[in-house]
């Protein structure tokens, strides 16, 4: 399947876990991909291994962000694709009561800053080309609450969810889609360092998923590379969750239930 065949994606943070699997996705759906990521080492690694070139950039910086969409432009002469996937999920992001503001406005900026940075230095590449389709990575949480308190991490994902409304609708006209992306728990660095971490708080994450496991990062490369193609022509402003069933489940029933 050549769904992607010679469009230019850029993917933030895809150095690794669900970054590096869409990469992979995309490349294998004939894109042309543009790894960005602050490890230098792996993302040049990464990008060679697709085919595609790396850029290390600062998504929280307005200078780097508007460079590395410069040089994919000027690289491939179009950018159709813009996968804005960094973020962080650090253990000092806690309850309220106890998440300090550093922590807090470290969190917003990584996660929520970035998307408007990129959002807005990417959609005039697309105006130029008429088209395109954005996909920013919010989360599950952005539309339930957390069982486990990460609480600038879960403000920040309602707000990617809420400023992706926003686009789709705004640039709808101009060829321009603009879809959140709300994965599940996945089976990530990320995660697997929470369970050797505090394996309690890591576990009551699993008891409410329908499914009984986390997903893969290559079941949300799947949902991603849906999104970046002509297949999703129709959605746009959307809250894409790829969940396994969290979202719309009261209670995960007993085995054999």
């Amino acid at each position: 399947m050549n769904r992607l065949q010679d469009r230019v994606a850029v993917i933030t943070g895809a150095a690794g876990g669900i970054g590096y699997a869409t990469a992979k996705r995309f490349a294998d759906e004939g894109a042309k991909v543009v790894i960005v990521d602050l490890n230098e080492e792996v993302g040049q690694r990464v990008a060679t291994e697709f085919g595609g070139i790396f850029i290390k950039a600062d998504v929280t910086s307005e200078e780097d962000v508007a460079r590395m969409y410069k040089v994919a432009f000027d690289t491939y002469g179009r950018i159709d694709i813009a996968f804005n996937n960094a973020g962080i999920s650090p253990p000092d992001d806690d309850s309220i009561l106890v998440t300090g503001l550093e922590a807090w406005r470290r969190v917003q900026e990584v996660n929520l800053t970035s998307v408007f940075l990129c959002c807005k230095n990417v959609i005039p590449y697309m105006q130029k080309g008429g088209k395109g389709s954005i996909i920013n990575t919010a989360s599950f949480v952005a539309t339930m609450g957390a069982a486990t308190s990460q609480i600038s991490y879960t403000a920040s994902k309602g707000g990617v969810l809420a400023m992706s409304r926003e686009l789709g609708v705004q640039f709808a006209k101009q060829g321009i889609r603009v879809n959140a992306l709300s994965p599940g728990p996945v089976n990530t660095p990320m995660l697997r360092e929470l369970f050797a971490k505090d394996p309690v708080r890591a576990a009551r994450r699993l008891v409410h998923i329908p499914f009984g496991r986390f997903a893969e990062a290559s079941e949300i490369a799947a949902a991603v590379a849906f999104l970046a193609s002509d297949d999703s022509s129709f959605i746009t402003a959307s809250n894409f969750l790829v969940d396994g069933g969290i979202s719309g489940s009261y209670v995960t029933p007993l085995e054999g239930e």
